[in-house]
């Protein structure tokens, strides 16, 4: 999550393409091709890179390889359709990107002791993040495995996902999407900047970003919020929130504190049972 929202976007067949840039207030042109829309090179190149290794796409979503870019890329460049409803689910080929109902009763990860000094407040900015959605539905359940957060990394298999540090100003945090390989499920904080927020609390911070761990998208891609597109693999779960916890206050969103909704609660038991 960037805050403030910086994004580069062209015009593209009527949509918008739009990718995370700096964490600046104002956004930097993209070079465009002749009919309007950068072309894959230019959009590649004006992409930030997290640690050299990651794309980030969205303000907090991950791209891992050049080919998992380009099919971002082509889908921005398509033609969006008029699904107009809902709190979001994530789509890959066709079907939602969620856990089983087994895996997500055990969402276990671990909170890297590289955290120094801040290590016990992003543990608490955790805790009460992973309980906003645990008391929507007994459906969901995460687990902090403190033996493992000593070796908190992706290549830890005793965990599903780690929270590990940067040290980029690019986001507060980013995070990633059920469908994402296993060297890809990590949560990326900026402590510094996750308690320096303003209004958006720690705890609202990091829900947002565990909402996309369950497979929700961030709902100002959808038309109603006029800005901010992104694409259209998502589906409807209910009406279109702009109060929401995965909408951006910045992207013409409603709420100034990034707090759940009741609609976010009525998503995840839509999503994963009740």
């Amino acid at each position: 999550m960037s805050r403030p929202l910086a994004r580069t976007a062209a015009a593209v067949a009527g949509t918008t393409l739009a990718v995370s840039t700096a964490f600046v207030a104002t956004a930097a042109a993209v070079p465009t091709s002749t009919d309007g829309a950068p072309s894959f090179q230019e959009f590649r190149a004006s992409t930030f890179k997290d640690f050299d290794t990651q794309y980030i796409v969205n303000g907090d979503e991950p791209a891992a390889t050049d080919g998992v870019l380009r099919q971002f890329y082509d889908t921005m460049v398509a033609q969006p359709d008029t699904d107009v409803d809902g709190l979001i689910v994530n789509r890959v080929n066709g079907q939602d990107d969620k856990w089983s109902a087994s895996q997500a009763l055990n969402l276990t990860y671990c909170v890297s002791t590289k955290f120094g000094a801040d290590y016990s407040r992003v543990v608490s900015a955790m805790t009460a993040g992973v309980g906003q959605w645990e008391a929507a539905t007994t459906k969901v359940n995460f687990t902090h495995v403190t033996t493992q957060d000593g070796s908190c990394t992706t290549r830890n298999n005793a965990i599903v996902f780690s929270v590990e540090p940067t040290r980029t100003t690019q986001y507060i945090a980013r995070a990633f999407f059920p469908s994402s390989p296993k060297s890809s499920r990590n949560v990326l904080v900026n402590a510094a900047s996750l308690y320096n927020a303003g209004s958006w609390t720690p705890s609202n911070i990091m829900a947002h970003e565990l909402g996309h761990t369950l497979g929700f998208r961030h709902e100002h891609t959808r038309p109603e919020a006029g800005t901010c597109f992104e694409d259209n693999n998502w589906r409807a779960l209910t009406p279109y929130d702009s109060a929401s916890i995965m909408h951006y206050p910045q992207c013409n969103g409603t709420s100034d504190d990034l707090s759940m909704t009741d609609q976010d609660r009525a998503g995840v038991r839509a999503l994963y049972g009740s």
